[in-house]
């Protein structure tokens, strides 16, 4: 550890920044190395800063404090140079999670300079997910970039209907998990569902391209099913896990960061308030904070790679709440009233949280839509009518700047834009009932993923660490 003050001057071009030491040391490679060395710069009052920008080192400090800014060009640039050359994994953190269609090729391009693998290989699938949108402008890149992203698998839009474990010596050939060909513009069957496996009332995330299944009841019992389940797009396998301490259903499971959060949900037809959080890399279940109050069937959503829970109860009542798994922590950040009959759901794009409901019951075929947007605090009503006949909104998912939705007539694609959803092309509907989880995989193992195409895969890898180490700035 270092001796004297506890506080630095950074000089960074003709700024000076004073700065706690100790915020250095926990967020920034280059200063930990740096105070810990033993040199003389360890007690020194000034750091003469060179090789980056007074505006990116702002950028930094901002990522450090726990802000998280919404970046222009020019300081996405200099953010990376910062986070490349003083090595902060919480700047770099933030650069993949603010991607969006306006900013990943630049992402993508000086990213793959400066040596930011994760970040590089997130703009890189990201655009391959919105190449039908992007193609003609990621021309722009070095064509091993563009090869590298045409090489990689997008994510394909995925559902899941209800079912509870299947009757011994019965096959029930609807018991499956079904993808939509876009090319063809119908659905088709990814994968059966396990015989035990239950998603009526079910938990259902997708985690790091694995759908896991958790909970979900058997019969009109409700009886709860212990065992849990993992699909893993890659290798096309299930297995199996442990539940949760506590047997629950009709909850919302989030996908976050190597967890699960199992949130609210019934027992014994009891809402409750508990949390709990399971670690995929040690396979156990911990406890975490309660939800403010017992919750059950409440919409969630992640934007920013913040985890959101819409809370709706009482009637009318919408209460947008954070939990900040770092402090452990749930955090109310906005409420809002709006008279609904039936229906609730919550998607995120970028910044912004859409939550939809049907109207009241004089207009209960009306999707109303709302969107809150976390950088500004506001509420905005969503222009437009949004009925059942253009599609079941509350089984929406977000990919690029598009939205799937579907009903048994039709799957439509809204483009998000300016702050209204616009129809942008039709497919055919999912042809079964019930209630339905959806959500995005990769799906490897796909007849489409020629064995010739993954040898590619590999080869443009070892070709694009010779173009970031040919590339890279020394700094």
């Amino acid at each position: 550890m270092w001796k004297g003050i506890q506080t630095v001057q950074i000089r960074v071009e003709d700024k000076i920044f004073i700065v706690d030491k100790a915020l250095l040391t926990q967020h920034c490679e280059y200063f930990r190395a740096l105070f810990r060395s033993g040199m003389r710069e360890c007690d020194q009052e000034e750091i003469h800063l060179k090789g980056v920008r007074a505006r990116g080192f702002v950028i930094v400090l901002s990522v450090m404090r726990g802000e998280q800014p919404i970046l222009d060009s020019d300081e996405i640039v200099d953010a990376i140079e910062c986070a490349a050359f003083l090595q902060v994994e919480p700047l770099a953190k933030h650069l993949v999670n603010i991607i969006n269609t306006d900013n990943c090729l630049l992402m993508c391009h000086t990213a793959a300079t400066y040596g930011l693998l994760d970040l590089f290989h997130s703009s890189a699938l990201f655009i391959r997910d919105a190449y039908c949108d992007l193609k003609e402008e990621a021309r722009c890149l070095p064509k091993e970039l563009v090869e590298y992203t045409e090489s990689l698998t997008p994510s394909m839009y995925v559902t899941v209907g209800t079912h509870s474990p299947a009757v011994e010596m019965l096959q029930d050939f609807m018991r499956t998990v079904c993808y939509l060909d876009e090319d063809e513009k119908d659905w088709k069957v990814l994968t059966d569902l396990p015989a035990n496996a239950s998603t009526t009332m079910a938990g259902v995330a997708v985690l790091d391209n694995k759908l896991y299944i958790v909970g979900g009841v058997r019969d009109i019992s409700n009886k709860v099913v212990d065992t849990c389940f993992c699909y893993d797009a890659t290798t096309d396998t299930w297995s199996t896990f442990t539940g949760p301490h506590q047997p629950r259903y009709n909850f919302s499971l989030v996908g976050h960061d190597d967890c699960l959060y199992a949130i609210g949900g019934e027992c014994e037809r009891t809402p409750m308030s508990s949390v709990e959080v399971y670690k995929v890399s040690t396979g156990v279940w911990s406890h975490a904070a309660q939800f403010p109050r017992p919750v059950a069937g409440t919409p969630s959503a992640k934007a920013l790679n913040r985890i959101f829970i819409c809370s709706w109860k009482p009637v009318g009542a919408t209460d947008i709440y954070e939990y900040i798994p770092a402090k452990d922590e749930w955090v109310l950040l906005s409420k809002l009233v709006r008279p609904h009959s039936y229906g609730h759901c919550m998607v995120a794009h970028r910044d912004n949280l859409y939550v939809m409901r049907n109207g009241p019951c004089d207009d209960f075929l009306r999707c109303m839509i709302d969107c809150y947007s976390l950088t500004t605090g506001q509420w905005t009503a969503m222009p437009g009518h949004y009925g059942n006949s253009k599609g079941a909104l509350f089984t929406a998912v977000v990919r690029g700047d598009s939205v799937f939705t579907f009903n048994r007539n039709m799957t439509l694609e809204y483009t998000i834009e300016n702050n209204t959803w616009k129809p942008k092309r039709e497919m055919k509907g999912f042809p079964r009932i019930g209630s339905f989880w959806t959500f995005l995989l990769r799906n490897s193992m796909s007849p489409t993923k020629s064995t010739t195409n993954l040898c590619l895969v590999n080869d443009l890898k070892n070709e694009i660490s010779t173009f970031i180490s040919k590339n890279s700035l020394v700094l």
